[in-house]
């Protein structure tokens, strides 16, 4: 498993939820590749990320950043430093509850090589925000990708959705989302970065919610 997927976590200012992610994720899967991001953060996160990377020493890598690029750009980063197959991300405030979805999730990808992604499926607006009818998108807090067709495609960025333009191109090159029920293996608690620093958009990010609210 380590050989064919990496998998990314990127965190900010939570190392008390790192902690609890990356021990979690190591309960099951203690051989496979891992990345630690750290965004630039000025608390304990360092501290904690060596302490982490001892629990598995020969298969975690760590990318610290001098600042804070957010979370989307981040993303970019580590996947220029990924030579695997595929990429699974979780977020800093996932906790694992039970094994297997690695194995499951790249055994998706078998059946065709159009297939982009996989993980929980959702259908987002123009502006990022959840549409019955928008453009179909992987949660991110908990999602794998083909890595290679991740290039081919515009960057993750520093939006609301970040993933929003390259899931968007995806689509109309022809490449597929496929679901996966990966919230059955792997809680989401969803008292992260975003709830404790926002999401640093400020003037941009108020006038895209008040467009999205009336409906432009």
């Amino acid at each position: 498993m380590s050989k064919t997927v990496t998998a990314v976590v990127v965190n900010y200012q939570t190392s008390d939820l790192l902690a609890v992610a990356v021990t979690s994720f190591r309960s099951f899967y203690p051989g496979t590749a891992l990345l630690i991001v750290d965004n630039g953060s000025a608390d304990k996160s360092r501290e904690t990320i060596e302490h982490l990377a001892v629990l598995a020493p020969h298969s975690t890598e760590k990318l610290l950043l001098e600042r804070n690029i957010y979370h989307g750009p981040a993303m970019d980063a580590a996947l220029r430093m990924i030579e695997t197959e595929f990429t699974f991300f979780f977020d800093s405030d996932t906790e694992m509850r039970r094994g297997g979805w690695l194995e499951n999730m790249t055994g998706e990808f078998a059946d065709a090589e159009n297939i982009y992604g996989v993980g929980q499926i959702d259908r987002v607006n123009k502006r990022g925000f959840r549409s019955e009818s928008g453009v179909p998108i992987l949660l991110s807090p908990y999602m794998m990708l083909r890595t290679q067709i991740y290039f081919t495609l515009p960057p993750f960025e520093h939006h609301g959705m970040p993933t929003l333009k390259n899931f968007n191109a995806a689509r109309q090159r022809g490449y597929v989302l496929r679901n996966f029920p990966i919230a059955s293996f792997i809680e989401h608690h969803g008292r992260g970065t975003a709830s404790r620093f926002g999401y640093g958009l400020g003037f941009r990010g108020k006038m895209n919610y008040l467009l999205n609210k009336i409906g432009i």
